[in-house]
């Protein structure tokens, strides 16, 4: 059997990208079947890679050209208080794979299949932590290290302490993740052994199984100058997991990485669109702006996300699908790489973990009765004849624009993007309006609203009013970026191309 070799994609080609992250227990099982999965159970339901393989027409169907799946390597066999590693974190042996997700042949014809469609691998993996059952109760607690390879020894592990003081980074570093019932043994990346280890297993398991890029958890675990050489052994796309809502405390991780999951955007969209219309919108400005400044590279190369495996899904606390569709519609316009999590698209609403890792299956994958599976192949469609317009598309950051912003509306500029959002939520009327000094449009232009094909044109002066009823979002580009004979609203770009020539 042959493989397709990886596209060995640096930052700047992904990009052009969006990523369809699955937790790879619960997307899909090869042979077809549907099980019941019950999430409280904490226990393996069946997906595969060959599951996600058989599933790649309906993911690349909403647009997408890259998945991200759990960890891939060998988790601990037996239970941890009680719960099975089904998610993949709890690493045992960096050099072999989880059986049950599959065989080595099977991950390599994941990667196979999808870069025969032009696709890209992201795996997810965990640097910081292995784990292993006690073997007694004694504090402080004993392992048996020859099970946690290919370590094998408590020397390439920092002493047992639990991490007690998030102000202290050489605690939040040195210490252990978890508790006594559910110790995550955190390795000693000060070692030479261990980091030696680390950077040769990285290096081999892209080339092993052509990976793309990497997601990196719990990175603000582990010292900041480990990263580099990391990123530099793995030679793709590294992305990183720091969970702040500060940007000064995340920045210093884009340095050593590619970039990292934009935590503390997230946090701001969350609290803007969770709360009604006493949600501070101008919050969300406020937080990319700081971090266009500080993060290296800007925000281009993060990844943006509503929803994610270790969070409640934004529909366990919004149920107003105006609002929904306004925060599903974030990701893809802001600047960075859009990531949508599994089950978003048929509108799943668990809560914290573990409810927020449903089994798709129970779905049918339906994609005829979604709205937002709908909304979301729109969106997709749109940013990327964005970057098929404009060569500058991908290296302009969004701006706001302030005189159009009320407290229940935002207007982001990403030419040829005007995306008008708002949290006042489905029984309201909302306006912007855009003056002709922001210098976005020229007089009397038409624009397209592709969500719902509607046109709007420029005044005399370049300066626009919107309004949109039901609290729904508007996502307008200027005709002329939409071709008559695409995807997006092509009877509304024929007229406006008829009335031009007239």
């Amino acid at each position: 059997m042959s493989f397709t070799a990886a596209f060995a994609a640096p930052a700047d080609e992904w990009t052009k990208r969006s990523i369809y992250q699955i937790v790879t227990d619960r997307f899909a099982l090869g042979n077809g079947s549907s099980p019941s999965c019950d999430t409280s159970e904490k226990k393996y339901c069946g997906g595969n890679w060959q599951g996600i393989i058989s599933k790649l027409d309906y993911i690349q169907s909403m647009g997408f050209d890259a998945i991200w799946i759990s960890p891939v390597v060998e988790n601990i066999d037996g239970a941890m208080s009680g719960d099975k590693a089904y998610h993949g974190y709890w690493t045992q042996n960096i050099n072999s794979l989880n059986a049950n997700f599959g065989s080595a042949n099977d991950l390599r014809s994941l990667s196979s299949a999808l870069h025969d469609r032009g696709m890209y691998l992201m795996v997810d993996i965990v640097v910081n932590h292995l784990v292993a059952n006690p073997t007694s109760d004694s504090q402080p607690q004993t392992f048996d290290y020859s099970l946690l390879q290919p370590f094998g020894g408590a020397d390439c592990f920092h002493s047992e302490c639990f991490i007690s003081d998030y102000n202290n980074q050489t605690n939040v570093e040195q210490c252990w993740l978890g508790y006594s019932g559910l110790p995550l043994l955190d390795l000693d990346t000060e070692n030479s052994t261990t980091v030696n280890i680390m950077y040769n297993w990285i290096k081999n398991l892209v080339s092993d199984y052509s990976i793309d890029g990497l997601r990196v958890d719990t990175v603000k675990h582990v010292r900041k100058d480990f990263w580099p050489e990391f990123a530099s052994s793995a030679g793709v796309y590294t992305v990183g997991e720091v969970l702040t809502g500060e940007v000064g405390y995340a920045a210093p991780y884009t340095e050593g990485l590619d970039s990292i999951l934009d935590y503390p955007t997230y946090f701001a969209v969350h609290k803007a669109f969770t709360n009604g219309v006493s949600g501070n919108m101008a919050a969300i400005a406020e937080i990319v702006t700081e971090a266009q400044n500080q993060y290296n590279h800007g925000t281009f190369y993060v990844g943006s996300f509503v929803e994610n495996h270790d969070n409640p899904r934004i529909q366990s606390t919004v149920s107003d699908q105006s609002i929904v569709k306004n925060v599903i519609t974030w990701p893809f316009i802001n600047d960075g790489i859009p990531i949508l999590y599994y089950g978003q698209e048929q509108g799943y609403q668990g809560g914290n973990d573990p409810a927020n890792r449903e089994a798709l299956w129970l779905s049918g994958f339906d994609e005829e009765n979604k709205p937002l599976l709908a909304q979301i192949r729109i969106l997709n469609a749109a940013r990327k004849q964005a970057i098929s317009y404009s060569p500058s598309f991908l290296n302009n950051q969004v701006t706001f624009i302030p005189q159009a912003s009320a407290s229940s509306t935002l207007a982001i500029s990403k030419p040829p993007l005007l995306v008008l959002l708002t949290n006042g939520g489905s029984s309201s009327t909302e306006s912007w309006s855009i003056p002709g000094s922001a210098g976005l449009y020229s007089p009397n232009e038409t624009l397209v609203d592709v969500l719902t094909c509607d046109t709007v044109i420029t005044a005399s002066d370049g300066s626009l009013s919107v309004t949109t009823s039901q609290g729904l979002p508007k996502v307008l580009m200027p005709a002329k970026s939409l071709s008559a004979t695409g995807s997006l609203c092509s009877t509304e770009v024929e007229r406006s191309s008829e009335a031009n020539r007239d």
